[in-house]
């Protein structure tokens, strides 16, 4: 085997972290920041609707909450935020109703039109007097370092902290990403993947959506079905206090302390940054969305009708610490929530966009399968159409045979084009002239190992992001947690759980309506070949065990289409088959058969499953 890459690699990602930053470059960051400070503007003129906070009923919802709650009798405002354009304008609403505080922590913050807005809102924010605190995983946010030393700069009420920084830089380079997975994958793939944004301490909203236009249907080609939640209340005093500890843990760096900000700062101080000119060219529907996000009155008429008011909501998430020593502690929230999913009784709806399980994971359901009154475990999650991850589903797909059989699950893989979902289409801009121009749109993609794969028909195709799990109707989960080996071990993960029958019985409505025949393929065993059945199986099942590959040419299971004018039945009904078509175990996929499951021997195995 030829070893010169890898230490090629090796010897590129030492020599990065030897280079640190100098005492005197470090001085020059420093004094480059204060001074830009020291002539930032800031708003004051009390006559200037600019300089204050818009009135919100929504953002009074906290407070109400606090006011309304006694020891041991907590109470809140939840809000399910299902659909793209209303989970932003929450956010932006949120903001600009700020007086005190906002602090905001995301895994991918894009310098796409939902990024630059949100973050012109930010730094609006704190120009009128609040303190803005933004944390983001250093390998997806904001990865730019002119950017980065103009943010550093903005405003003193303005600060802006990386995660994890490998490399102490704020842009990771490719050879470094390499060295990084090659030398040090423990800690360069411990990533915080918590998703929050808290106002004045009391009202905060979480779960999958990360700040990209692709999480608020803004995606001209691609978009994410994902799910929020908004919490007022008692409860955010957790989620502040999760945040501090991130804020000022050890892997949490300055941004004018990594190398390739400093340098830039050092060299030119700090000038504004074009994404940051308020005078740059805004497309209508930013415009639009800045004018209804001032409109307190037209926000909560559009959000009031998805507010219940509830009583004990816990917010479980894990620790940096999870990511001191390699060692499995500080997992609040694998443990919380493989509690809950251990506390069901009845039924468990579990919508997750990987449906790759860890060890422990397998157990826990192999052990409720196995009770004398088993609960039925619905799963709603992606199809290989659907989603942008393919090594993902590849581990899916290898276990699909345990996952019907032992564990007895309920499987509905999302389709691309779902006739029903909460996708605004209008919003993604995909209806005007710039349709046949885009790069992923439908059977135009050349597909990647790594993005959606092509399809046959064109379309504004969405990906399923959510991550929500229901326990017999009595309790609600929204966050962060994708129910993987990665999400148990690797991120740091968040959760809101939400003990009310009434929000579990709206959570399970939006996932129910996900796993509907017109918008997602049931899962189950093909139908029995008349010769040989008991033969294919055992071998199948044999293959499936092989430590990196499962090279049987016949699965175990397929996809299945409701045939038109009949009811869904059971994959257990005897008439299941006459009422649903075999459509192939990778239905709408534009590649051959022989192409995917090419790739998935040759490039992933069950050895990658701690990482995906």
């Amino acid at each position: 085997m030829n070893l010169r890459l890898p230490l090629l690699l090796c010897l590129l990602l030492l020599a990065s972290g030897c280079a640190t930053i100098s005492p005197e470059q470090r001085r020059a960051a420093f004094d480059a920041v204060e001074a830009a400070h020291a002539v930032a503007e800031s708003c004051t003129d009390p006559g200037d609707a600019a300089c204050r906070p818009v009135d919100s009923p929504l953002l009074a919802l906290g407070e109400q909450a606090l006011a309304a709650s006694a020891p041991g009798a907590p109470r809140h405002h939840v809000t399910l935020l299902e659909r793209g354009q209303d989970a932003l304008v929450a956010r932006v609403h949120l903001i600009r109703a700020a007086r005190e505080s906002i602090e905001l922590q995301s895994f991918i913050y894009d310098t796409d039109e939902s990024g630059l807005l949100v973050l012109e809102e930010l730094l609006a924010a704190a120009r009128r007097g609040v303190k803005v605190r933004v944390l983001l995983d250093q390998l997806y946010g904001l990865p730019n370092p002119g950017l980065q030393a103009s943010l550093a700069g903005a405003h003193p009420n303005f600060e802006l902290r990386l995660y994890n920084p490998t490399f102490n830089e704020a842009k990771t380079q490719q050879l470094e990403y390499a060295a990084g997975i090659l030398c040090c994958f423990g800690d360069f793939n411990r990533r915080m993947h918590t998703k929050l944004l808290l106002v004045d301490g009391h009202t905060g909203i979480t779960g999958g959506r990360n700040i990209q236009d692709r999480y608020f249907d803004w995606g001209p080609s691609y978009n994410y079905r994902d799910r929020d939640i908004l919490v007022a209340g008692p409860v955010a005093a957790a989620m502040r206090g999760n945040f501090e500890s991130f804020w000022t843990f050890e892997r949490s760096r300055q941004a004018q302390a990594l190398r390739d900000v400093s340098e830039r700062l050092a060299n030119a101080g700090s000038p504004p940054h074009p994404y940051l000119d308020p005078g740059r060219e805004k497309s209508p529907r930013v415009q639009a969305m800045q004018a209804l996000s001032a409109n307190g009155t037209a926000v909560w008429e559009r959000l009031a009708p998805l507010t219940l008011e509830v009583g004990q909501v816990d917010f479980h998430a894990d620790l940096p610490n999870k990511h001191v020593g390699g060692q499995k502690a500080h997992e609040d929230a694998s443990v919380a929530m493989r509690d809950l999913v251990e506390s069901t009784r009845s039924e468990l709806v579990l919508q997750t966009p990987y449906l790759v399980l860890s060890r422990e994971a397998r157990r826990l359901f192999r052990l409720m399968h196995r009770r004398e009154d088993p609960p039925a475990v619905w799963i709603s999650t992606n199809s290989l159409a659907a989603t942008d991850a393919f090594p993902v589903y590849a581990m899916s797909h290898k276990y699909k045979r345990l996952y019907l059989r032992e564990l007895g699950f309920r499987i509905r893989e999302y389709k691309p084009y779902p006739a029903k979902s909460p996708i605004e289409v209008a919003a993604t801009g995909a209806l005007g002239p710039r349709m046949a121009t885009l790069p992923i749109f439908g059977s135009g993609s050349a597909g990647s190992a790594s993005g959606p794969v092509p399809l046959k028909r064109a379309g504004v195709r969405v990906g399923l992001h959510a991550k929500s799990i229901v326990i017999d109707d009595r309790i609600g989960v929204v966050g962060s947690h994708n129910f993987d080996p990665r999400s148990d071990n690797l991120n740091t993960e968040s959760m809101v759980v939400v003990h009310d029958h009434e929000f579990a019985v709206a959570l399970r409505a939006s996932i129910e309506l996900d796993m509907q025949p017109q918008n997602a393929w049931t899962i189950a065993r093909r139908e029995k070949p008349p010769i040989f059945s008991g033969l294919s199986y055992s071998l199948g099942k044999l293959s499936e065990k092989l430590p990196i590959f499962d090279i049987w040419p016949f699965p175990y299971a397929s996809s299945f289409e409701l045939r038109e004018g009949c009811n869904p039945l059971p994959p257990e009904d005897p008439g299941f088959y006459d009422c649903h078509e075999d459509v192939g175990a990778f239905p709408e996929v534009d590649l051959p058969l022989k192409t995917v499951y090419t790739r998935i021997v040759t490039a992933f195995g069950a050895g990658l499953v701690p990482i995906l």
